[in-house]
């Protein structure tokens, strides 16, 4: 298989592939963060609110690791979202020992006008993409991350 030649003014190094990923993400964040901060909630009990919305009802240790909390973040960040009436806690239907989270209606529909607009300020941030090249794009990060992730033991 024949490569395709890089010219001298461009770097494919880990370290410049590092850099241009934390550059993008560091100039997509505010975008997201003012469609967030439209709904009035920080971002990890968006970011909750949303895997319920996506998931459904979800044991509480399963949603923290859905959405990168630690268990002692998560068990807060659900007191929270209880105290607002935005989520419930209810025994799992066929197992006692787990506690579930879900959206109440108040938390449902706060959610979904909350991600429907961040669905289209994240639209409007990626519109320079073709879908051809997002699709791409994705494929490639998600090689990338799993390449990169550390293993499980």
């Amino acid at each position: 298989m024949k490569r395709k030649r890089v010219s001298k003014t461009q770097d494919a190094s880990g370290v410049h592939v590092w850099l241009v990923l934390m550059k993008t993400f560091q100039a997509l964040m505010p975008h997201a963060a003012e469609s967030i901060g439209r709904t009035k909630l920080g971002d990890s009990d968006f970011r909750v609110l949303e895997a319920l919305l996506h998931k459904g009802p979800l044991p509480v240790n399963t949603v923290g690791a859905k959405v990168w909390l630690t268990p002692g973040s998560i068990s807060v960040a659900v007191d929270r979202l209880v105290k607002k009436g935005l989520v419930s806690r209810k025994d799992h239907p066929r197992d006692r020992r787990v506690r579930q989270v879900e959206l109440t209606a108040k938390g449902r529909a706060l959610i979904t006008h909350g991600f429907r607009q961040h669905a289209a300020a994240m639209e409007m941030a990626v519109s320079v993409l073709s879908e051809n090249e997002r699709l791409t794009l994705l494929r490639l990060l998600k090689k990338l991350g799993k390449h990169a992730a550390p293993t499980r033991r």
